[in-house]
């Protein structure tokens, strides 16, 4: 059963019974270039080896100069179109690490882009996701603002019992819609992933236009299960933009809770 089948099994993690996906034969495939390394890492994801078992080792060797020129391939095959939305959710990611506003903005912008790409790709649920994301933005950007009642930003907040449920109601019931919407309405050939990753984000973006700290976690649990699935979609610039907010949003959780401890002692004195 492989990785993206929807299932686990345990394996034999000998060399001769790890197979030889079509990403990893011989010949040239223009239409899959510059995945050496994320090869690797799909096959390290899917089949967790030992390091040390040197017997697997000829099966991941490559030269420095091929890797190179296969990611610079794949670089310049993705569209501009994917180029733009990836530079806009780097954009986006960062400003929301520093606590500001205006990270909205760039939002919006990269939400737009995304969709167009992600059709292309068949990735319908994440079009749902995106198209939440825009309307989440938009309340965000309000709410940020104007949530709090006053002229002052609304302040960093944890999440409270009654959060928890709705959290809870999110990621539960936008699972189960989108999975069945998936597997009767559409041609997706991985549901289960795509219907948990944009369930677990929506849950994730609630509790970023709310400012809550916990909206990292959420947003983390959905982009572990993006990465892998990304990467099986070809979607290599999306893949690694989601890697790279995996890391900020560990950066993010941590800068926040600066933010609040700061915000307390203001409050205190």
């Amino acid at each position: 059963m492989g990785c993206f089948s929807g299932g686990w099994e345990p394996l034999d993690y000998k060399a001769e019974n790890i197979p030889n996906p079509v990403y990893l034969q011989e010949e040239p495939d223009p239409d899959n270039a510059g995945v050496g390394i994320i090869s690797i890492l799909i096959l390290l994801y899917c089949y967790p080896v030992n390091v040390l078992d040197l017997s697997i080792t000829p099966l991941y060797s490559m030269q420095v100069s091929e890797f190179l020129e296969q990611v610079q391939s794949g670089f310049l095959q993705t569209s501009w179109l994917e180029r733009l939305a990836v530079l806009f959710g780097i954009v986006q990611v960062l400003l929301s690490r520093k606590n500001k506003i205006s990270n909205y903005f760039f939002g919006i912008i990269g939400i737009c882009l995304t969709i167009s790409v992600l059709y292309a790709a068949k990735l319908y649920a994440e079009i749902f996701l995106n198209i939440y994301y825009l309307v989440m933005s938009v309340y965000g950007l309000w709410y940020w603002r104007y949530g709090s009642g006053s002229q002052r930003q609304l302040a960093i907040t944890r999440c409270g019992r009654r959060d928890w449920s709705v959290v809870a109601g999110i990621v539960l019931g936008g699972f189960v819609l989108l999975f069945v919407f998936l597997t009767a309405f559409t041609d997706s050939d991985v549901p289960i992933m795509d219907a948990f990753v944009s369930s677990t984000a929506w849950a994730g973006m609630w509790l970023l236009a709310k400012r809550k700290i916990e909206n990292w976690i959420l947003l983390n649990i959905s982009n572990f299960v993006a990465i892998p699935l990304l990467f099986y979609k070809e979607l290599y610039l999306f893949a690694c933009l989601t890697l790279f907010l995996f890391i900020v949003a560990i950066s993010g959780y941590v800068k926040w809770k600066k933010i609040m401890s700061t915000q307390s002692q203001l409050h205190v004195t």
